[in-house]
């Protein structure tokens, strides 16, 4: 993505879109975000240490780069434990990565004997979202390696995007006309169904921030992921 103004980013993400480019590099995007908040830590320490994030931020409105996302020299190990105390072990840091906890509802069906979890309450594992987001994996026979089998995490939804839009990129590498052209419509209503299933992404970043208060790498990453999923459902999607 070359660096433009908020005014013409849509004019220039049209220009390029028809050889593929565009979403071959949100694609990478999709692909980067779902690593990291799967627990890659390799990917993340390399991405931290070769400044990729300021890279990607200066293409994004407003300040998405943390300080500690443009500081190198974590190691993986200290990484791994960060990612751990948030996302994977339940504790007084732990934050769901999973966008059933952040429903408003409980679904009718869901039951559950977990001591971090009172039935008849909203925040379940495997919820609404989770039967959603599954229906739509089905619909197009994705089966995400990221999230721990959990349909609606984070890093399986970011997975399914950069499936979408590479699969885009392909399409667009051909003769966009007739038969190609209506998939590539449909691939991009796919996308825009999975941005729509991550308005939960504001909660999220707000509740990380919260508990990541000393490194603040992972407050960063999701305050990274926001600002990029609007970013890419108002001005590098393309209409159609």
């Amino acid at each position: 993505m070359e660096h433009t103004t908020t005014d013409n980013r849509r004019t220039d993400a049209e220009t390029k879109s028809p050889d593929g480019s565009v979403a071959q590099a949100r694609a990478d995007v999709y692909g980067l975000l779902a690593a990291v908040f799967d627990g890659d830590v390799e990917t993340l320490q390399t991405a931290l240490d070769d400044g990729t994030f300021a890279t990607l931020s200066a293409e994004l409105p407003g300040d998405t780069a943390p300080d500690a996302l443009e500081r190198p020299g974590f190691t993986a190990e200290k990484l791994r434990i960060g990612y751990d105390n948030l996302f994977v072990v339940p504790g007084p840091h732990y934050v769901p990565p999973f966008a059933s906890a952040y429903v408003d509802e409980p679904g009718e069906s869901f039951e559950s004997d977990s001591p971090y979890h009172d039935a008849g309450q909203a925040g379940e594992l495997f919820g609404d979202p989770a039967a959603a987001a599954a229906h739509s994996y089905a619909t197009v026979g994705f089966e995400p390696e990221r999230g721990d089998g959990v349909p609606d995490h984070i890093a399986a939804s970011f997975e399914f995007m950069q499936a979408l839009c590479e699969r885009e990129a392909v399409l667009l590498s051909r003769n966009p006309e007739s038969e190609t052209a209506e998939k590539i419509a449909t691939l991009r209503d796919r996308q825009r169904e999975t941005i729509d299933r991550l308005g939960w992404l504001d909660q999220f970043h707000e509740t990380v921030a919260s508990e990541d208060t000393v490194e603040g790498v992972f407050a960063g990453l999701a305050r990274f992921a926001r600002t990029f999923v609007a970013w890419d459902a108002s001005e590098g999607l393309p209409d159609g």
